[in-house]
């Protein structure tokens, strides 16, 4: 910040050396201006024309050639032409080369007073303040996402008006799975911003992935506002699609996906868009491609499993222990959740299906992401939980059954990793699975 000022100093001497070469000039300008004045002969010029012409009215008027009276008026005119000649001709005295001096340094303050003044009212000084804290953590050899949000924090509590602090904050929150965190800042931004439909899309799209991928009735709000100010909104779409494509309701999926494609400005979030439409396609038996058919036909279970995509994933094979059984019905919920082994992410893959399905087999890669910034493909393990929500609720609860698996290797080849669902939350307890 102080080599900001010192800058705006150096900007302004040429500024004020500006205003004080007026100074230095008066002298020689006020000395040139008196030697013209001086050598100034118009003054008598026209008195001696006013004479020549006066006496050549007389000279007329005596020969019979003007009668008194149009002498009269011809003289008439004749002084009035003198009067305004010389009159137009009149010059005020000269001041002397110092006069109005103490002006110039007034002058030069207030200059410099209001440009300060301005820049710190206008100025992007919060904006600059932002940079200078993001760029000692990305400078630091101790530097970390933990760091950063810190330091971000200390510059919201700074300049809670700023919304690109806000803007800065929220996908750090967002990718570290604080969601709470998260939605309050991106709330803040839109207060500042107004309710445009790409932060509102934002917004329903974490409250989404926070409710466990659940279309609540308050994403369900924000959805239609969003919508109904841009119809096209590829993130909306996009989401609905996922939603879509949980419930099975395919073509739905496909439908919003290629909406979203094409508004897409990101390749890689089409891209993952784009194989999401080909899994669906091939759920729905259309063969999107030679890859998906192939894989249909090498796996008879097929139609209880994700189609393997490209890239790395996990294939689960998930069982409810016969103990459990009596404690739920058929269409209670079943989630598959992959996290980093850090627990530092937000779920980097999940699908649903229903206790009916059971037992069945699935493929989580990067097309089950809850975020385009956090996916399987991130991360060399993942830890797998199954968890079975007796209550509907999209969050763990006391009385929900779930399995986990520890560690288990992302490299898109593995054999399915079975996870048994062997146990249940207790009330109280801090286990919730997820």
């Amino acid at each position: 910040m102080t080599l900001l000022w010192l800058a705006l100093a150096v900007l302004l001497l040429p500024a004020l050396w500006l205003l004080a070469l007026p100074l230095r000039r008066a002298s020689a300008l006020a000395k040139d201006q008196r030697v013209y004045e001086e050598a100034d002969r118009n003054v008598e010029q026209n008195l001696a024309i006013y004479h020549r012409r006066l006496e050549s009215l007389e000279a007329a008027r005596e020969r019979g050639e003007l009668s008194d009276a149009r002498f009269d008026e011809d003289r008439l005119e004749l002084e009035r032409s003198l009067l305004e000649d010389t009159e137009a001709q009149a010059k005020r005295p000269l001041k002397a080369a110092g006069a109005g001096r103490l002006m110039v340094p007034i002058t030069m303050v207030l200059v410099t007073v209001v440009a300060f003044v301005w820049y710190g009212q206008q100025g992007a000084t919060g904006d600059l303040a932002l940079y200078g804290a993001q760029q000692d953590v990305r400078q630091s050899p101790q530097g970390s996402p933990a760091m950063m949000i810190d330091r971000l924090e200390e510059e919201a509590a700074r300049q809670p008006e700023n919304p690109n602090v806000w803007a800065a904050l929220f996908p750090l929150y967002r990718d570290r799975g604080q969601s709470v965190k998260a939605i309050d800042a991106l709330e803040r931004l839109i207060a500042l911003e107004g309710r445009q439909p790409s932060l509102l899309a934002q917004l329903a799209q974490i409250q989404f992935f926070a409710a466990n991928r659940t279309l609540t009735d308050k994403v369900q709000s924000l959805v239609d506002e969003t919508l109904d100010k841009d119809p096209r909104e590829p993130t909306i779409l996009g989401m609905l699609g996922i939603d879509a494509f949980d419930h099975g309701r395919y073509e739905e999926a496909i439908d919003y996906w290629r909406r979203a494609v094409a508004g897409f400005n990101n390749p890689a979030a089409a891209e993952s868009l784009r194989q999401g439409i080909a899994v669906a396609q091939s759920r729905l038996g259309q063969a999107a491609d030679s890859e998906a058919s192939d894989s249909q036909a090498s796996d008879s279970q097929a139609s209880d499993s994700q189609i393997a995509g490209a890239g790395p994933g996990i294939r689960v094979k998930v069982s409810l222990d016969e103990g459990l059984a009596e404690r739920v019905g058929p269409d209670a919920s079943v989630f598959v959740v992959a996290r980093d082994v850090a627990g530092e992410r937000p779920p980097l893959a999940i699908v649903r299906a229903t206790v009916g399905d059971l037992p069945f087999t699935v493929r989580l890669d990067d097309n089950d992401a809850m975020s385009p910034m956090a996916r399987l493909s991130q991360v060399d393990e993942a830890r797998l939980v199954v968890r079975v929500s007796t209550s509907g609720q999209a969050k763990p609860q006391p009385g929900d059954l779930v399995g986990e698996h520890q560690a288990v290797p992302v490299d898109g080849e593995n054999a399915p990793v079975a996870v048994i669902i062997d146990r249940v939350i207790e009330a109280g307890s801090s286990e919730t699975g997820e």
